[in-house]
């Protein structure tokens, strides 16, 4: 005789309402009912005493929910525990080929049980939609992470500002502000995301407008050869909101690196000085030499000479009279940036 086949009518409200769970929040059926069963079977420890030796079904096409025990099959004389054991004699009239030693499966599923299965399907299947949704919001975020994402500036609170990213929130904390931006509430910013965390809340993502690496993901999102890997961004130091520089390197002969980063009419690098709110941006070609390098680094000032130490890090540059100021920059602000750019402590004196 075929098996009957479940028609939608034989399926209870349970099973329904979570095939419409799977289907709209992408949560698995067979998740939540898993959760279901363990969490009834943590019920039936105040219904029998135990938990150890019972399994709850439910099952997946109608919803019904059964609970069985499993007893250890004794001879009548030796029964002393009915909860785990079960005498031979009535083991047989069970399942007739049943010797001592065995384990049988015996449904004890009590009276009431249809009630007490609804209440915690009912709380199980709130929490795992919590739990999923809030799963799905760090996964989704964490993708994000080390890139650049567009928020919008919903308001300030004390002096950070609280920016929507989507499907959650973000604070823009002070430290990672650079100094004299302004928002205005509803107002679309872009945001370099530091570090997403999970947290029962959700998660918890770390933004920044000061980050130096949120340069360098303007420029891959704006110029077509970097994010072909034509041209390579080799180091990038900023002072956000004031300065930063560059340097770039190509292996394409054909390729002008700084060329490429700067567009047709500065049209590229325009953009996102446009983003940065006016920060100046210097663009160098990178160097394997590092008085190359160096001397690359301390642009717009013209060079003489420079001694570089490998070993000790440290480098001797010689500029001439008319440069000094421009070398060392606004308050020190070229020959800073030149140095955290190439990694060398740079002392700069005049010829």
């Amino acid at each position: 005789m075929a098996a009957k086949k479940t028609t939608k009518s034989d399926k209870s409200e349970l099973i329904e309402a979570l095939d419409i769970i799977e289907k709209e929040k992408q949560i698995s059926k067979e998740v939540i009912i898993e959760a279901i069963e363990n969490s009834l079977l943590a019920a039936c420890k105040n219904q029998f005493g135990k938990s150890e030796n019972i399994r709850v079904n439910i099952n997946r096409e109608t919803g019904e929910v059964k609970v069985f025990a499993v007893k250890e099959v004794v001879d009548d004389d030796d029964l002393e525990d009915e909860a785990t054991q079960m005498g031979i004699t009535e083991a047989i009239l069970v399942h007739d080929k049943t010797e001592i030693g065995d384990t049988v499966e015996v449904e004890v599923t009590p009276k009431n049980f249809g009630r007490i299965a609804a209440q915690k399907a009912k709380q199980v299947v709130v929490q795992k939609i919590r739990e999923e949704e809030r799963k799905v919001l760090y996964v989704q975020y964490l993708e994000k992470e080390r890139e650049v994402i567009t928020g919008i500036v919903q308001r300030y609170s004390g002096k950070n500002i609280c920016v929507n990213l989507g499907k959650v929130d973000a604070i823009l904390m002070e430290s990672e502000q650079v100094k004299g931006e302004h928002f205005k509430p509803t107002e679309h910013i872009k945001l370099y995301v530091v570090e997403v965390k999970d947290t029962t809340k959700g998660p918890r993502i770390t933004v920044s407008r000061s980050h130096p690496e949120f340069v360098k993901r303007l420029f891959e999102e704006e110029v077509t050869e970097i994010q072909d890997g034509t041209v390579e961004i080799r180091s990038i130091a900023r002072e956000a909101g004031s300065r930063t520089k560059m340097a770039v390197s190509t292996e394409n002969p054909n390729v002008d690196a700084i060329g490429a980063c700067v567009g047709i009419n500065g049209s590229r690098v325009n953009a996102i000085v446009e983003e940065l709110r006016g920060e100046k941006i210097d663009i160098i070609n990178w160097s394997d030499s590092p008085a190359v390098l160096i001397e690359n680094a301390l642009s717009p000032s013209k060079v003489i000479s420079v001694e570089a130490d490998e070993e000790e890090k440290t480098a001797k540059v010689v500029v001439p009279q008319d440069q000094l100021s421009l070398a060392i920059g606004k308050e020190g602000q070229n020959a800073r940036l030149a140095a955290k750019l190439t990694g060398y402590k740079i002392d700069i004196k005049c010829e």
